[in-house]
């Protein structure tokens, strides 16, 4: 291995899940008791399986899911203790807890602090109890504001707020109001998300149930979950409505202005735009994701859990019992069908997409000490079809992605595939 891998932990259960959620979790409204009780002794296993995959330590430990703060403090606890007896985290790592406002105590963040966390990333999304009813949040702007509160009493000096644009009902003056308050607690780094209309999720089936602009390219982007240039409204259902209107989402040409006016208040505010939906103050840019970025290993725990080390990557079953089950038997709670061995090419292409998410770019110098070629020899192609636009661009060593390109990077990017 190149270098010291990080550290993913899933922690699959939530208070509730989100009506725009498609990731693998638990509503601990509906499950059953002893579900986490199985989640934990799977995991230990799979730990002790694991820590030989690190045996000079972790570069960074990143316990998402899910919320990991909506554990009871017992269970958040051994959890806790379990990682620090597998892994030998860095003094200097950063250590992150992801959690929704509404599940943060003082008890849990003391844990959290004993334990090593010094990088928290808490669940906003918005300042507007209309908006966060609408997508089916569980916490008010109240416990938001209240959990920052919390954060920094607990000592915590490096803090990220995650904040969703294109939401139903939401218009650039509420936008704009969101980002605003977001600034006045001084967070070191923040990430904003476009909404994305998951198939399978509550948020898609009321979209899809909505007046639609029966157009064919209309019908294909509700049937592939993508929400730019919809002419969709909500049915009121989707949430409060006065005079039976319905809640519209914003349209891609909104979402684009919503995008553009953030980056550059944001950068006003001394923020770098260091990622496609991230900005930090300098020095806090968040070190883990930076890692996948860059192509560096990466262990993942847990259901659902992704483990890429040396070219070859997996993913873990997304079922808690069948994990447990099989972990408890000897056997790799790996889900077979998400198992492969990458080839250089894909490699390289990954190492492409990824980094020029980055404002920095990819490095062309690591590129060909890893893969023994030169970029530009690769993908001149793609480079040369774009070259007229100035989509791409050459900064000493590194090939960056034209910024002003950057809230459409993923169809460009398709094209390193």
């Amino acid at each position: 291995m190149r270098c010291m891998p990080s550290v993913y932990i899933h922690v699959p259960f939530c208070v509730q899940k989100c009506d725009y959620c498609a990731f693998y979790s638990h509503s601990l409204l509906h499950s059953p008791k002893d579900l986490i009780a199985m989640y934990l002794e799977g995991l230990e296993i799979e730990m002790e399986k694991r820590k030989k995959d690190a045996p000079q330590g972790v570069s960074s430990l990143f316990i998402g899911g899910g919320t990991p703060t909506s554990l009871k403090d017992e269970d958040l606890e051994r959890l806790m203790e379990m990682i620090d007896r597998h892994f030998r985290l860095n003094p200097k790592a950063e250590n992150t807890v992801e959690g929704n406002p509404g599940t943060i105590t003082a008890a849990k963040l003391s844990c959290l602090r004993r334990y090593g966390i010094n990088r928290f990333s808490l669940g906003v999304q918005a300042f507007d109890d209309k908006l966060l009813k609408v997508v089916g949040r569980m916490h008010t702007a109240h416990e938001a504001r209240e959990a920052i509160r919390r954060l920094r009493a607990a000592g915590l000096e490096n803090i990220n707020l995650d904040l969703m644009f294109g939401l139903p009902a939401q218009d650039m003056a509420i936008w704009q109001a969101t980002i605003e308050e977001a600034l006045s607690y001084s967070p070191e780094h923040l990430s904003l998300y476009g909404l994305m209309l998951e198939e399978g999720t509550p948020l898609y089936s009321r979209y899809k149930e909505g007046l639609i602009d029966e157009t064919d390219e209309t019908d294909k982007m509700v049937k592939t979950g993508d929400k730019r240039n919809s002419k969709t409204d909500f049915k009121s259902r989707c949430g409060p409505a006065k005079d039976n209107q319905r809640e519209r989402l914003p349209d891609d040409d909104l979402q684009a202005e919503m995008h553009e006016w953030a980056v550059e208040r944001l950068k006003r505010a001394g923020y770098s735009h260091y990622e496609t939906s991230n900005f930090a103050r300098p020095g806090y840019e968040c070190r883990h994701n930076l890692g996948y970025w860059r192509g560096d290993d990466y262990i993942g725990l847990g259901p659902g859990g992704v483990t890429c080390l040396n070219r070859v990557r997996w993913k873990n079953i997304e079922e808690v019992r069948t994990y447990q089950s099989r972990l408890q038997k000897g056997q790799e709670p790996v889900d077979e069908a998400g198992q492969e061995a990458l080839t250089l090419r894909e490699c390289m292409a990954e190492r492409v997409i990824l980094g020029l998410r980055l404002e920095e770019g990819v490095n062309l110098t690591s590129f060909r000490n890893d893969f023994g070629v030169d970029l530009r020899d690769i993908y001149g192609d793609v480079l040369e079809r774009y070259k007229n636009k100035n989509v791409f661009v050459f900064k000493g060593e590194y090939l960056c992605l034209n910024s002003k390109y950057s809230f459409v990077a993923n169809s460009v990017l398709q094209e390193f595939i």
